[in-house]
């Protein structure tokens, strides 16, 4: 029998519990990532501060929560969904919630927006914000330049002519918006509430190379062949696609 409690301890989330966070103001504090499940007494994050909550914590439970001016949850992109539930709180004007996706690079695609489930129980607020926004495409490559043309003989022979820029790469498609759900009471102000949901902008156009210049003969004292034509500077790639938006479901309780 312990044996079988010992296997469901080490198969189940990690969770913690913690009385209290606070965030002071103008500040950020990251909570660590050792856990997937947190349960908070008390989270306090002042005005203007930011809590960074890493990708691998999955779900928080807040007994008591308060949300400063302009203060915000910051919740790291991730594969996974995110669950945020709150039993009593107050959220003044500017706060945020923010599950935004993170940019592409020329090594990795855009990262949609986080899945959210969010419900809040008894909270009163002036306004909030959920941010759900998917990550922008990473840019096209810059195209090579031309090579350079060879030169003629002071005499004789023909200077060769500048090679072509080449074309520049296409930019990468945005991420589609989060999926948020949120669950609320039946007379809950959902007017104070405003959730973002765009996907990402795509990439911008790589740029075309520049031409190579032509070639043309040096320190000919009498005579010199003449300079060969430039090549032609690389045309530009294309904008990459936006993303799809995401959605939004609202659950009354």
């Amino acid at each position: 029998m312990r044996s079988l409690l010992l296997l469901a301890a080490l198969c189940s989330p990690m969770t913690l519990a913690q009385s209290l966070i606070d965030v002071q103001s103008h500040t950020l504090l990251r909570l660590p990532a050792t856990t997937s499940v947190l349960r908070v007494e008390r989270l306090h994050v002042a005005d203007h501060g930011t809590l960074l909550i890493p990708s691998g914590l999955t779900e928080m439970h807040i007994a008591e929560l308060r949300l400063g001016r302009d203060a915000r949850i910051a919740i790291a992109p991730g594969e996974q969904a995110f669950r945020l539930d709150v039993v009593n709180g107050e959220i003044a004007a500017g706060a945020q919630i923010s599950g935004r996706g993170a940019p592409g690079s020329f090594l990795q695609p855009a990262m949609p927006g986080r899945t959210l489930s969010i419900r809040l129980v008894s909270v009163l607020t002036e306004a909030l914000l959920v941010d759900a926004r998917g990550g922008m495409g990473a840019p096209g490559y810059a195209g090579l330049d031309g090579a350079d043309g060879e030169p003629g003989g002071c005499t004789w022979g023909q200077a060769s002519r500048g090679h072509d820029g080449l074309r520049g790469g296409d930019g990468q498609a945005g991420a589609r918006g989060g999926l948020v759900r949120l669950e609320v009471p039946v007379d809950f102000p959902l007017e104070r509430l405003q959730v973002l949901l765009d996907g990402g902008a795509g990439g911008a156009a790589g740029s075309g190379g520049g031409a190579g210049v032509g070639g043309a003969s040096k320190g000919c004292w009498l005579y010199s062949t003449a300079h060969a034509r430039d090549g032609r500077p690389g045309q530009a790639g294309q904008s990459g696609a936006a993303g799809a938006a995401g959605n939004l479901d609202v659950v009354r309780f």
